[in-house]
């Protein structure tokens, strides 16, 4: 069983959610699990996750890329609006089209 620190996602409907701090350390190993379970998302859930880096940020925009795009993003965990404001990051967590 999973530490409570450690990231955790599973699929709940049309939603991923996601669990734990999201970052460089434990993003690798989400990775395999996230990719298993992203065909049809709609919703990526972030209201249990405490905190987030950019190796957090980059595997949700790759998760949203690969389910199709256009994806909506629930919660806003330490960090996710500051590094979304730096990479020119649009809500749903494509790349700015300006």
């Amino acid at each position: 069983m999973p530490r409570s620190t450690d990231p955790g996602v599973r699929r709940e409907g049309d939603a991923l959610v996601f669990a734990g701090p999201l970052l460089r350390d434990g993003v690798a190993s989400l990775w395999p699990a996230a990719l298993r379970v992203v065909t049809g998302a709609r919703r990526i859930e972030l209201g249990a996750v405490d905190r987030i880096d950019s190796a957090g940020l980059a595997m949700l925009s790759a998760l949203a890329a690969r389910a199709g795009g256009d994806v909506v993003i629930d919660g806003e965990p330490e960090g996710l609006s500051e590094l979304r404001g730096a990479y020119r990051m649009q809500m749903d967590l494509d790349f700015s089209r300006t």
